[in-house]
Order: structure tokens, then sequence, then C-alpha cells
């Protein structure tokens, strides 16, 4: 048998990788970004992926989406859990720079990245736990809302809900956090 993934896989995790991007980032929390860089973690994940392709013959893409995110879930928590056995002192400790544009792009372009994944990050992590999940269980991982149901012991119409609301909360605290936005009014009180 060759080491060579099968086309659909390779296919397959290429579509999924800006996902798997984003999934990882936001799974990884503040103290893990501070410490590891995302993209090793993603690319510890593909190599996997790709390594044991043979074993998603079955399931389809619906298969491989699972399998992917499992994956990627499994070595951050890993990754986590190592991190904290392995505490070293402030003045050794690194921040790791966020994921920016390419080689090409200006310096002012790598900042204005950097400020505003630091935006997002701070917006998603104001989130309770469970519209985290929902979010990232439905915008990164594409689970359907009877899926998330299925996981949260909710209804479709309470995850689809949880998720409007994670959304609207989101762009809210990114609109009111963007640079050079005025406050928004204040409403005017009523008579």
């Amino acid at each position: 048998m060759s080491d060579d993934p099968p086309e659909d896989v390779d296919a397959l995790l290429v579509r999924y990788l800006p996902s798997l991007r984003a999934f990882v980032r936001f799974r990884m929390g503040y103290e893990l970004r501070a410490r590891e860089e995302s993209g090793d973690i993603v690319q510890s994940v593909a190599r996997e992926v790709l390594q044991h392709a043979e074993r998603f013959q079955i399931g389809g893409e619906q298969g491989f989406r699972n399998w992917l995110f499992t994956t990627a879930h499994r070595k951050v928590a890993n990754h986590l859990r190592d991190t904290r056995r392995q505490r070293r002192s402030t003045h050794l400790e690194t921040a790791a720079g966020p994921e920016l544009p390419g080689d090409d792009a200006t310096p002012s372009a790598h900042a204005s990245a950097r400020e505003q994944l630091g935006l997002v990050e701070q917006a998603f992590a104001a989130l309770t736990q469970e519209q985290r999940d929902i979010v990232t269980w439905s915008r990164l991982r594409g689970l359907s809302h009877a899926e998330i149901a299925q996981r949260t012991g909710k209804t479709e119409v309470a995850v689809r809900k949880t998720l409007s609301r994670a959304m609207a909360r989101l762009v809210a605290q990114l609109d009111a956090d963007a640079p050079g936005k005025a406050p928004p009014a204040k409403p005017a009180p009523e008579d």
C-alpha cells in the first residue's frame, strides 16, 4: 500500500484547512497561544490526517470533518496539558505572534492583521462557553443545527437562537472595538 493519501482525503484537507486554522486558534486560548504557534498544531493535525488517511475510506465528507476536528481538539488539549505541566518562569516565556498575511505584505498589513485577530479573539473569549462551542461547531466544523442539538441536548430552535445571539454579540463587540469607530449613540430617553 502506498504512503500517499487518497486523493479525496488530500482535497478535503485542503478544503477544510482555513476552518481548521481558525478552530485550532480559538481552541488554543490565550495561555497556549502565548507559548506556541497555532500553525505548528495545524501542521501536526494535517500530518496525522495524511499519515492515517486509509482510516477514512467510509463516512464521506461528514466523517472526514468529524475526524479532522476531533483530531485537532485532542491535539490542542494535549498541548495545553503539556504546557501547564512544563510551565516556565515568566522571563523565559515568549508570546507567539498571530498568523499573518503572506511574506510579501507590508509591515502595516501585518500590524493590522495582528490587531484585527486580537479583536476577534477578545470578542470570542467574551462569549459564554456554550456560545463558543456552538459557534465553533457551526461555523468552523460545519455541523448542522440538528447535529449540534444532539451534542448539547437542546432543541434545534434553541441552538439556532443561541448561535444567532452569539453571532450578534460578536458583531456588536467587534463593531464597538473597531479602530476609529465612535461609540454607539445612547438611545434618546422616552417621554
